[in-house]
């Protein structure tokens, strides 16, 4: 699939929505030096070609009574694709699993898991994930703080630099 080429304009507008969807089309436009009815379809335009794939609110997950984060480091007896799909799905039904992530080395999967509190951790790595099928070791590693958590991607607006087009 090829991508449209990007200018300087589609940048700056992901750019603005990465770092505020909540922003009026009317202000992106503002911000991007165009008129709003440009913006707008530039913005759906955006949305077709999957540079854009959703829009949400970033929640505090402390004020929910989640205060602990864990790094989950899970090995898999087997790397078969099918054995990898199963535990994607699994992990795809677990609510307190944020992100996963198949890594290459000796971690298949890294997991990013929120609790209430470290018991309620422990319970769910000993009921679901150390239980889950073809699951051979975990390794958790607690998050004491979060000093930086940025949202999407680096976009160099000034520089014009896209990505390589896709056959």
């Amino acid at each position: 699939m090829r991508r449209a080429r990007l200018d300087k304009i589609d940048l700056k507008i992901l750019a603005d929505l990465q770092a505020d969807g909540r922003m009026t089309n009317v202000d992106l436009a503002k911000r991007a030096g165009i008129s709003a009815p440009p913006c707008l379809r530039r913005v759906r335009a955006l949305e077709k070609a999957g540079y854009l794939k959703g829009y949400h609110a970033v929640v505090n997950a402390e004020a929910l009574g989640f205060g602990v984060t864990v790094f989950a480091q899970v090995g898999l007896n087997s790397q078969a694709e099918a054995d990898l799909k199963a535990f994607e799905a699994r992990v795809a039904s677990w609510p307190q699993v944020r992100e996963c992530h198949m890594l290459a080395g000796e971690t298949d999967f890294l997991l990013k898991i929120v609790a209430h509190d470290w018991d309620s951790y422990q319970r769910f790595l000993t009921t679901n994930l150390t239980a889950a099928p073809n699951v051979s070791h975990v390794k958790s590693a607690l998050a004491i703080r979060t000093a930086k958590q940025e949202p999407g991607v680096p976009i160099d607006v000034e520089g014009g630099a896209e990505p390589a087009a896709e056959e």
